[in-house]
């Protein structure tokens, strides 16, 4: 899904071209725009030391897949407005390109979700987002990521919990949900060490009881002390709640403010006392921030390394019969194939296109990522024969992807690089590009072969998901990279519910 790999060649080269070009592009997102611009220089206060979860995307302004995603990534950052934070790193500005190598980016675009350790001041973790690129999947994928400051509290807990600091504000959500919502996990972040949050479920008779619960939900807040409690009375919207909030103390600002000497003579000392504790603590760990991004995604192999992982990349498989074809490819119910057409007789174009093919296979599989499979077929079979004449191909050495079950087939033009290549795969996985109708006279029905049907054997893998699947296939559904269809307009323009309670 990436339009570019990061090698050392490639990468100077693009430097290269782009050096020669008469101006330089700038970043895609304007300052208008719903995503945070963040550089090297403010990438730790903005994100790293912030408290909140951020979705962090590494581009290239150049790169198409990055101007495809932008429009999705920023309905995103709207959607996610107030619940976590949308950023994006241009990485072709010389200053950025360290912290995108430090972050392990080696393609763009790169997501990576980053949120707060589980203690105030403790290194951010961070992972890279694996999902469908539309903004429902973004949205949904950075909410499950909140961490959650809000206490559920039992009848049995009730007492002990108004008890404990009662000179501390708290406030309470009474509620018929057993799950903490986005919005009030957000509230409790910008309230964090000022206002103790806690939810309260509906069966819990005796605390609803106690405060005259009627209706759900339902926000009190205590004040502290032997102040009274005040109810909430205005939408469940986060704007009306802050202000209501408010009441008791300010939320914390972020990204913090710069310390200087002076702020300790501020009319707030203990507070910002307190909430310097847990910059020190982060910027002790500054160093390593990036590194454990790092460990935590694939680490950019080097350029001594690289050659040897080409050297052991094992090829891929051949089809030697046209039942063989029908039965992986060609069939009503087949996914997406990518076919390398090619004598057997190899020359020194289907030696470099196979060569390709199986880099690029290699690749995904050490990174635990696997593709639609890629298959040799001889075109010296006559068996093959209508299939090529088919689709109305004529070189030598031909690429193809099919997909039987859609119905369509797509040609590959160009060299047969591995580079040039893996962008066309990329093109395929994102449904980017023009498609042709598959047509109906090649497609088969499936006869069992025997085992010698291809020269290799091939580990297949049943996906039962809807189509166009613009995924990579892993042996278990629940850990694809990019999980189901690509999601029709419909489904990406439904905007994400998180603010109801």
């Amino acid at each position: 899904m990436h339009c570019f790999n990061l090698n050392p060649t490639v990468a100077v080269a693009a430097v290269a071209l782009l050096t020669a070009l008469p101006t330089v592009q700038a970043g895609m997102y304007t300052k208008s725009s719903p995503v945070v611009q963040v550089d090297a220089k403010n990438y730790d206060r903005l994100i790293a030391k912030s408290n909140y979860t951020s979705v962090v995307e590494f581009y290239a302004p150049w790169c198409g897949h990055c101007k495809n995603l932008k429009p999705a990534y920023e309905k995103a950052a709207k959607n996610l407005d107030g619940l976590a934070k949308v950023a994006a790193v241009n990485c072709d500005e010389d200053e950025n390109k360290q912290l995108c190598s430090m972050m392990g980016v080696q393609g763009f675009p790169t997501l990576k979700i980053v949120r707060p350790g589980k203690k105030r001041g403790s290194k951010p973790v961070v992972e890279d987002y694996q999902g469908e690129r539309s903004a429902k999947a973004i949205v949904n994928a950075v909410v499950d990521k909140i961490n959650n400051h809000v206490r559920k509290v039992a009848d049995k807990d009730i007492d002990t919990f108004l008890s404990t600091n009662n000179e501390t504000a708290k406030a309470i959500l009474f509620t018929d949900k057993g799950t903490t919502s986005a919005l009030l996990r957000s509230l409790a972040i910008d309230f964090l060490d000022v206002i103790t949050f806690a939810q309260v479920r509906d069966k819990e008779s005796k605390t609803t009881e106690l405060f005259g619960i009627e209706s759900y939900p339902t926000l009190v807040l205590l004040p502290g002390g032997d102040k009274e409690a005040l109810l909430y009375q205005g939408e469940m919207k986060k704007p009306a709640m802050l202000k209501f909030l408010s009441q008791v103390g300010e939320p914390n600002p972020d990204p913090a403010p710069a310390k200087s000497k002076g702020d300790k003579k501020s009319e707030k000392k203990d507070k910002k006392d307190k909430k310097d504790k847990a910059p020190k603590a982060s910027s002790e760990t500054t160093s390593t921030t990036t590194t454990e991004s790092s460990e935590a995604t694939e680490v950019p192999p080097s350029a001594e390394s690289k050659p040897k992982v080409i050297e052991v990349a094992p090829p891929i498989a051949a089809i030697a019969s046209a039942q063989a074809l029908i039965n992986e490819c060609l069939h009503p119910k087949a996914h997406i194939c990518v076919l390398a057409f090619a004598p057997v007789a190899r020359g020194e174009t289907a030696e470099k296109a196979l060569t390709s093919l199986s880099e690029i296979a290699f690749k995904h599989a050490q990174a635990e990522r696997h593709l639609f499979p890629f298959y040799e077929v001889h075109t010296d079979n006559e068996a093959i024969a209508p299939v090529f004449k088919g689709l109305e191909l004529t070189g030598e050495v031909e690429l193809v992807a099919v997909n039987a079950k859609r119905g369509w087939w797509r040609h590959y033009e160009g060299d047969f690089s591995s580079t040039s290549v893996e962008s066309w795969i990329d093109a395929i996985r994102m449904n980017e590009g023009p498609k042709n109708k598959l047509p109906e006279a090649i497609i088969g029905e499936v006869i069992q072969e025997s085992k010698t049907a291809t020269e290799k054997p091939v580990e297949t893998v049943e996906v039962k998901v809807e189509e166009d699947v613009m995924i990579e296939v892993d042996t278990e559904p629940e850990t694809t990279s990019w999980q189901g269809a690509e999601p029709t307009p419909e489904a990406t323009d439904a905007s994400p519910k998180h603010e109801e309670l």
